[in-house]
Order: C-alpha cells, then structure tokens, then sequence
C-alpha cells in the first residue's frame, strides 16, 4: 500500500467515527478523534500489533473501541482528554500569540499598504484618494478610533497633515517601496502619539478608550477570579488524594464506596489537570498585570515628559517631540497587545469548566461524609510534613541535587510534572506531589522528585524499571500523557492526521539530527580583554615599541663550531646559446639500386636460363 493510499485509509476511519458518533448525537473534531484512535492503539488490552498491517476486522474493532470511548460521557477520562484538546486549540503562550497578532495586523493591512506603495497617481483627483488611502491606513493600523466616525476621521487627517501634508506625496511617491512602507510605519506612530496626547490635554482624541483605567480594572479581576476558581480545584485535589490514599490503604472492594476506585482515580486525574490549565493561566495573569504597571508607568513618564516640552516652548523642533509621540503610540499599542492578551485569558477558563467531570460524581456531602475524620492535608502540608533531607552517602551511586548547592533550582525542568513516579506505579496511579527539596534524582540527563526519602531511596535503586512501568500505566491512562508531560516518552507515535509513512501506527524516531547553536561572543562587557592581541607580529611589534633601543648596543659572535655553518651563496652565469648561418644549402642524391633478372619464365625448354641485369645509374650521371 502507497503512503497515499495509507492516507486515504486513516482519513477514512477518522470520517467512520466522525459519522458514527454524529449519528448518535455527538459532533468531536477531528483532533479529538485521532487522539483517541492513538489512545486505543497504545493501551495493550486491545491487543494491537502496531507493526502488523492492518486488516478489516482490525480497522472495525478499531472504529467500535474509539466509538465507544467517545461516546461515554460518564466518564471522567474522556472529559479530561476532551480538556486538554479544548486547552491545546484555544490556548497560545504569551510570546507566540503577541507574534500573531502582529502578523494578523500586517496581514489584514497587506493590500491597503500594496496599493498605497504601488499607486502611481498623476492627476489631483488620484492624489486625493491616495492621501485619503494613507488616512485610513494609519486608522486601521493604530485601531485609535472607527474610520467610520467623522470625529476621528477629521483628527487623524488633521494631525497627518501637520506631519505630512499633502504636497508631499510627490516626494512620498519618488521613494523606494521599502522606504515607502517605513515611512507608512512612521507616520502611523507619530500620528498616534498627536492624538493621543491630545486625548491627555483633553483637547481630542475621540473614540479612543482609556485603556490604562480598563486594565487597571480588568486584570486584577481576571487574576481574583482565577485565584478563586484555582482555590476551588485545589481543595476539591485534596479531597480526592485523601481519599484514594484511605482506599488504598484499605480493601478496595469494600461495597460502602458509592465509587470504584477507578472512577475516583480519573476524577483525581480531572481535577489535577484543571488545577494545572488554572496555574498557568494565573501565571500569565500574573505576568500580564506586571506588563500593564510597566507599560502605564512608562506611559506616563513619557507624557509628562510630553507636556513639559510641548507647553514651555512655542515653537517645537520635531527632532525633539517626534521621539515622543513615537514612543507613546508604541507603549500604547503595547498595552492594546496585554488587552487582546486578556481577554484570550480570560475567555480560555470557562470553557474549561464544561470538561470538569470530577463535581459531579460525587457531591460534596458525599465526599465530606467519605472522609469524616480524615485529616486533609495539602500540597504545601505535605512537603512541610516531608522536610527530612536525602543523604549522599546511603545512596553514592545516584547523583542528587539539593537547592542550595544548585544554581536557579526552582526552574530545573521536573519529570511527571513534579509528581512522585514510585507513588504513582505502587498505588495503582495515585498522583501525590514531589517535594524538591528533599533533593531530586539526577538519571540519565533527567530529574526525579519524589514525596518522601523512603520513595526516592527505593525509586533510585530501580530507576529504569520505574520509569518504564510509569509508561506503561499511562498506555492504559492516555489522559496522563499530557497531565504527567509524556510526550517524548511517545515521540515515535504519530497521530493519524498527521501520518505519512504508510499503514503502521509506529514509527521509528529519528535519534540523530542535524543541530547548530550560535553564542554570544562577549554576553559581558566587563570580561572583555582590550589588551588581547591574536596576531604574534602585532606583539612583536608593540615589544619593540616597548624596547629603549636607541641607548641599546647589539653585539653577535662565532664559535669554533659555528663559523662553519654560515650560508654561502653563489651566482654563475650559464653559456648563452650559440648558433651559424650559411650563404646556401647543399645536398646530394645516391641513385637507387635496380637489378632485373630476366629468363625466369617464358622459356619452352624444361631448363632455366636466368640472366641477372644492372640497371642501376651511375652516380656521376
């Protein structure tokens, strides 16, 4: 089978379920779906031979075991998946979704800007339009007001024409296209920051918001609101880890558990991915708040600064207050940027609530009632309660690292996100949370923390084991792979949306690659050596500077045994070449010899009679 008959196969089983699931009252994605469909392959109770190609009855039991996943809504593993499905597509991290935005404002403005680079008017009338082009470009790219509110229409003309008017636009249009779009940047800043300190001396600026009071406003609510709703799923953690703790400790089976412990253990898993979409949340939230104080501050340093220039002087060089509108309007759109920011943020939470399962499987009296006279603790009760330190010397063979011999310690990249992996296979999946400080376990290039000594002592001796069977548990718990961040772990599955290599469902991972890193030469300026000198000449030379040598005396001598290895030389001169000429050329001719022998044939006798003859010329001839 060709790779794009494979393809065409797994776009079918992906449309099979679609339409299976459609029917009976569930519109997934497709991404929902292929996850799935990898779930299933992973898990070994179905008994997939990922290196078997596969038949019908293996595609048909592949559609009905993702069909049914799919469609049980009861549980909580699917809600979780679907969670992070949700989490993946809506949310972008900080760095990359201010580049999108940035690429999605220089894209909408893509033709308006071609037309205003590549316009090539003659007449009043086509200079007109193109001027009125310009208006509307820096109205649309400072998004300072609707181009369709005259009000803002007639400040942006009037503060461009103070800038830029009209008669300028044959020089505008000598330039090249790159200076043209330069000049187009320029002017939208500086126009921008005319209004917008209008705006301050309230002398204009209509239509424009005051982004500063609604950030001020708006961020610390979103981080209130999240901090609350974090809150909420820590405790409702806490609840369940107590719980699952106390069932572990006690017969599994017995029947006073409204619950099997499965079912609490992915409501666990649910709620332990909530809290961990929340923290990150709050963490940009946290982030964007520090931003917004920066930027306001600065904003209004910088019209103030404004202000001053502007009212003691009459007459104002643009060298001068060109500089500050430019970088008004940039903080400004700066804080514009933190605004779309937080809203994504705030628009990612409560969508997250709809795949939050773990409430309603048990109420809260039933949870209270399930731990009546169970002690509650929390993470940070934990590792005060797990403060006892490893030591080297029991375990010498493991290399450990501990937070006050380790440089930037809190930012060392944890495996498991930080949760014990000896708990988590010797309790049949029980999440508890590692306390670093204890030490973390240094194993092949990765970093280990553990709940208590006792785990991390006992986790050392068999790491590879642990390791694999932590791997293995998530086969069966797809939804730990990204709660527990085992994606390298099944870096050589590739989703079916994105499989190109035939009909497997494995393959190989590449384990080589082509990689180049570029350093800074100098990162510090205070280490750079200003004396260093590569060149041994140019030393030499600055050694005779530094040499007295008009009140010095050079002496030399011979030995015995050297003033016979002295270099000689010598030159001779070659003969030159010698040659005569003659007043006429002479030459000769010897006659060539014939002999002819005659009587050799012809006679009528039975006897020969040969006659030899010489007819070769005299040479005097």
């Amino acid at each position: 089978m060709s790779s794009t008959q494979a393809e065409g196969v797994i776009r079918n089983i992906i449309r099979e379920i679609a339409r299976t699931c459609l029917s009976r009252g569930q519109s997934l994605s497709d991404t929902l779906i292929a996850f799935m469909v990898k779930a299933v392959v992973l898990d070994p109770r179905n008994l997939f031979n990922v290196d078997r190609t596969l038949t019908k009855q293996d595609v048909q039991k592949l559609i009905e075991l993702c069909v049914d996943r799919l469609m049980d809504q009861t549980s909580p593993t699917l809600h979780t998946i679907k969670m992070q499905v949700y989490f993946d597509m809506n949310y972008t991290s900080r760095r990359e979704f201010l580049e999108m935005q940035q690429k999605v404002l220089q894209s909408g403005l893509l033709s308006l800007s071609r037309e205003i680079t590549d316009s090539r008017a003659k007449t009043r009338e086509d200079l007109q339009n193109l001027y009125s082009k310009i208006i509307s470009y820096i109205m649309q790219r400072s998004n300072l007001g609707s181009a369709t509110d005259i009000t803002s229409v007639r400040e942006t003309t009037a503060a461009l024409q103070s800038v830029f008017p009209q008669s300028q636009l044959a020089t505008f249009m000598s330039l090249l296209k790159q200076d043209k779009e330069k000049q187009l940047t320029q002017l939208t800043l500086i126009v921008s920051g005319i209004r917008l300190f209008n705006k301050d001396v309230q002398k204009g600026g209509e239509g424009i918001q005051n982004l500063p009071a609604i950030l001020s406003e708006a961020v610390p609510a979103a981080v209130a609101d999240v901090e609350s709703e974090l809150a909420g799923a820590q405790r409702l953690v806490w609840r369940y880890t107590a719980l699952l703790e106390k069932i572990s400790e006690q017969d599994m089976a017995r029947p006073n558990f409204p619950l099997h412990p499965d079912l609490l253990r992915q409501a666990l898993y649910n709620t332990r991915q909530h809290e961990a979409f929340l923290k990150l949340i709050l963490a940009d939230l946290i982030l964007c708040a520090k931003e917004v104080m920066r930027l306001q501050s600065d904003l209004g340093t910088r019209m103030a600064l404004l202000r001053e220039t502007v009212h003691t002087n009459s007459t104002v060089p643009t060298a001068h207050v060109f500089p500050h509108f430019t970088a008004v309007a940039t903080l400004w759109a700066a804080l514009e940027a933190e605004m779309l920011l937080l809203s994504m943020l705030t628009n990612v939470m409560p969508g997250l609530r709809a795949f939050l399962s773990a409430q309603s499987l048990l109420s809260l009296e039933q949870l209270e009632l399930m731990l009546h006279g169970l002690h509650i603790p929390s993470d940070t009760d934990r590792s005060a309660e797990t403060a006892e330190r490893i030591v080297e010397s029991e375990m010498s063979s493991c290399e450990w690292i501990f937070p006050a011999s380790t440089a930037n310690f809190e930012n060392v990249p944890l495996q498991y996100k930080g949760f014990c992996g000896l708990t988590l296979v010797q309790k049949n999946g029980l999440l508890l949370p590692g306390n670093p400080n204890i030490g973390v376990l240094k194993h092949k290039e990765k970093y280990y923390a553990f709940s208590s000594r006792s785990a991390a002592r006992e986790f050392a001796c068999k790491a590879d084991e642990y390791t694999a069977a932590v791997v293995e548990m998530a086969k069966r718990t797809p939804e730990l792979i990204q709660l527990l961040q085992l994606h390298q772990e099944f870096a050589s599955v590739t989703p079916y949306a994105e499989m190109q290599s035939g009909q497997k469902l494995l393959v190989k991972v590449i384990s080589k690659s082509d990689a180049s890193v570029q350093t800074e030469i100098h990162p510090l300026e205070t280490n750079i050596v200003k004396s260093y000198e590569w060149n041994e000449w140019a030393l030499r030379r600055k050694a005779i500077k530094l040499a007295n040598l008009r009140n010095k005396v050079t002496r030399s001598m011979q030995t015995d045994l050297s003033h016979m290895r002295r270099h000689n030389s010598t030159q001779t001169f070659l003969p030159r070449d010698a040659s005569s000429q003659t007043k006429q050329d002479g030459e000769s001719n010897v006659p060539k010899p014939q002999v002819y022998l005659s009587g050799l044939r012809g006679e009528t006798s039975a006897d020969t009679h040969m006659t030899r003859v010489d007819l070769t010329r005299a040479v005097d001839e």
